[in-house]
């Protein structure tokens, strides 16, 4: 891993607040700073039990565990999560703690009404169905929802005790989607990961959840956000978009002084482990036993965890017609059927079990022979060299979930395979599925399927088993469960080191100070502003971002001063400008610079277009595609509107609009801008940057104001001197020098320069919030 505390090149300086410091002063720095990577699971990666008053403490061996166990990196890790074990007595949970702290595990201790509620609860009997596609097994309870709350919340406080403000955490999987949030919320600046190990549902069944806002909030509390496949991530973000209506930029949403990134990164397992586990004596002993048991029967392997996702009663049905149209295979097939045992007191799952028990003993009882029995079936867990002994025996592994994030059951068997054929049977709708193309890859809900799978898999011929087999070892063994966590960490560092970048960027008490005393010692000043985004909150319809009281009284308020030189630099048209601020003694751009007013004059600086007809077709054809969406005719030029439109049609009607407007528009000399919810087509010869350079060239400013929210700001930005005070709005740009996070924050920033409080709204709840946000930038700079 390329953490900040192990520099590539030992012979480069690091550089921090303007120190020049060594590597090795660096690596001492992080020692003696402890800085620490937490790792947030529901369970620790250790169960307590307790017989006679004593606690025991096994190690877990699984595949999580494993990857992140072996993760190299700078941070010291620990792990914070439940010990597996209910204890009211606060001198047994005192021994417990003091155990785990010695592994570096940190406990968090609930009470048995809280795992009921909280985890069998809102986690497994709401999120898990859902997100796994069965809606009707999906259970709604406000006990459920308030136990998941009070739980993530006893994890937050419980990571805030422990961590510092350089520490890195990474929370893990569905139990815990409010953790991220609260986190952020406690500790703004801490750099958070997330990983969703089971499916992430589409928008249209996520919506179904009635905590469906409160639940992406929590997410998008994290840094970094991954799952297994894209399908997942692009669930998500369709859900982001639809339900909190936020935009992503490919795979980036900025909120506030940070960006989320979101990613898709399949996670693998520990390949050398199973690969070379055919060689331990022990595993031979159990290869022995198994080919003893099996006889020369082909065998067939099914390894679950009980679970009506995983898809066992389809298979066994499968398997059934199997036999029933495929005679000459009696007494030459068995299937093996590993079903370890979860939550079978659940009701659901008990009726599951049940329905297995009867389906398994339909088929045996119509099939078995003397020598012969079609279903063994194994209702427990098998030790690491038995499993990797019928991984090794079996001729076909069978896994066919419904619905699986990933499934590592596939990727053992494949790994498991050394010189010896097997054939693997895949679920389309397992996350596997996307690197295991080489699998049979069939539809799992449908039997025929799954009986001609088998088929062909007893069929294939060994040369195509064994080349089947080595292309996707030569996958499973690249993309270990190693690689997924360090990827997920580089990754995660990336953007937590943007975010820091980003961060630098936002208005500091030492930005807002040196802006203010340079405009007190400035003799003459230019000030330019955006109009929507900026001076006004972006409304559905661009004709309601109408100037407020507050905002005509600060604009009025600096134009009083005569040093002062105000221009609303907009892609506005100037009839709508001069309609709203005409009465202001300031300078307007509208349309991008196409037209100008100074002195109470407008000017003109091109002739109106003509549109032609081609052209016009187009935009109206898209209109009528895109509900909700509208067109906007102005002098210069023409603006299609989508912001009201549904967040993915309108994104999808974006790219193709643009996409269809490019030929034409190179044609006739036209200029593209892709803004916020917006496509503007007009002329090239001006824009926003051109208006600032005709400012510049009439007079000489010692301070210069700039504030935008938009793309088309970036050419103003570029166009101003570096010196400059150039603010960007909302997303952080790489032009401007400072960042403010929101519209809201940008009149109470003007304020400052003045000296004025907004007091005279009329507007209670405006005036609250304005007041609120300039007693910020007062207290900021003791202005009060």
């Amino acid at each position: 891993m390329k953490g900040i505390c192990a520099p590539k090149k030992p012979t480069i300086a690091i550089i921090i607040n303007n120190l020049i410091i060594s590597p090795q002063k660096w690596s001492a720095i992080c020692r003696a700073r402890d800085m620490k990577l937490y790792i947030i699971s529901n369970r620790l990666p250790v169960k307590v039990s307790e017989k006679n008053g004593t606690f025991s403490f096994t190690r877990s061996e699984g595949g999580l565990a494993t990857g992140l166990d072996s993760l190299q990196t700078a941070y010291e890790k620990h792990w914070i999560g439940w010990p597996g074990i209910c204890v009211d007595n606060d001198s047994d949970k005192q021994a417990i703690g003091e155990k785990l702290e010695e592994l570096n595990f940190h406990p968090v201790f609930l009470s048995d009404t809280q795992i009921k509620n909280y985890y069998e609860g809102y986690s497994n009997s709401t999120i898990w169905p859902l997100c796994h596609y069965f809606f009707a097994y999906t259970l709604y309870k406000d006990t459920f929802w308030q136990a998941y709350r009070e739980v993530n919340k006893r994890f937050c406080e419980t990571i805030c005790r422990l961590i510092s403000p350089e520490d890195k955490v990474w929370v893990q999987d569905y139990q815990l989607m409010l953790l991220p949030g609260m986190l952020r919320e406690a500790v703004p600046d801490l750099c958070i990961g997330y990983f969703h190990h089971i499916p992430f549902p589409s928008y249209e069944l996520f919506r179904i959840l009635p905590e469906r806002a409160e639940i992406l909030k929590g997410l998008l509390g994290a840094d970094f956000i991954a799952f297994h496949t894209h399908d997942y991530m692009r669930h998500f973000i369709s859900a982001v978009e639809r339900v909190l209506r936020m935009n992503f930029k490919l795979d980036e949403i900025q909120l506030g002084n940070r960006v989320v990134r979101i990613d898709a990164l399949p996670m693998g397992i520990n390949y050398d482990l199973y690969h070379n586990a055919s060689t331990q004596p022990e595993v031979r002993q159990a290869v022995d036993r198994t080919r003893k048991l099996f006889g020369d029967h082909k065998l067939i392997l099914s390894v679950d965890r009980l679970d009506y996702s995983k898809g066992i009663l389809h298979r066994l049905r499968g398997f059934a017609a199997f036999l029933e149209h495929h005679p000459e295979y009696h007494g030459k097939v068995a299937l093996a059927m590993i079903i370890v045992p979860s939550r079978d007191h659940v009701g659901s799952y008990a009726q599951l079990k049940t329905k297995i028990d009867e389906e398994i003993g339909s088929i045996n009882g119509a099939y078995s022979t003397m020598d012969w029995t079609p279903v063994y079936y194994f209702y427990h867990g098998f030790s690491f060299e038995e499993l990797t002994a019928m991984y090794h025996m079996a001729d076909i592994a069978l896994v066919t979930p419904l619905r699986d994030g990933m499934n590592l059951v596939a990727k053992e068997y494949v790994a498991a395979k050394s010189e010896n054929p097997g054939v693997l049977i895949l679920s389309e709708m397992a996350g596997a599925a996307v690197e295991l193309t080489d699998a049979l890859l069939i539809n799992p809900n449908d039997t025929g399927q799954i009986e001609r799978a088998i088929c062909q898999a007893l069929e294939m011929p060994v040369e195509e088993q064994l080349r089947r087999l080595q292309n996707m070892q030569k996958i499973i063994s690249t993309q270990t469960v190693d690689k997924w966590a360090a990827d997920f960490t580089d990754e995660w560092n990336d953007i937590c080191r943007k975010n820091i970048s980003f961060r630098k960027k936002q208005i500091t008490a030492n930005a807002i100070g040196t802006i203010k005393q340079e405009y007190n010692r400035a003799k003459k000043r230019l000030i330019l502003l955006d109009y929507d985004g900026t001076l006004a909150a972006l409304k559905p319809r661009p004709e309601d971002a109408e100037p407020t009281p507050e905002l005509i009284e600060t604009l009025q308020k600096l134009c009083e001063d005569s040093d002062n030189h105000i221009v609303i630099n907009s892609g506005r048209d100037h009839f709508t400008l001069e309609k709203w601020l005409g009465n202001l003694p300031v300078s307007i751009a509208a349309e991008h610079g196409a037209f100008y007013r100074e002195n109470g004059l407008w000017h003109k600086n091109i002739n109106k277009p003509v549109w032609s007809a081609g052209l016009l077709s187009i935009l109206k054809l898209f209109v009528a595609k895109t509900p909700r969406s509208r067109l906007e005719v102005k002098e210069t030029a023409i603006a299609w509107h989508y912001r009201e439109s549904d967040a993915w049609l309108g994104t999808l009607r974006a790219q193709q609009l643009a996409n269809e407007l490019v030929s034409i528009c190179i044609q006739q000399k036209l200029q593209i801008i892709q803004g916020d919810k917006v496509i503007e087509i007009k002329s090239p010869d001006y824009n926003k940057g051109s208006e600032v350079s005709r400012q510049l060239k009439k007079e000489y400013y010692d301070f210069i104001l700039a504030i935008g929210d938009d793309t088309t700001d970036e050419d103003m930005f570029k166009a101003l001197p570096k010196n400059a005070a150039t603010i960007k709005v909302g997303y952080v740009s790489e032009t401007a020098r400072y960042n403010l996070p929101s519209q809201e924050q940008v009149l109470p920033l003007l304020q400052t320069l003045v000296n004025i409080s907004g007091e005279s709204s009329t507007n209670d709840k405006v005036r609250k919030g304005l007041n609120s946000a300039l007693h910020f930038f007062k207290e900021l700079l003791n202005l009060k």
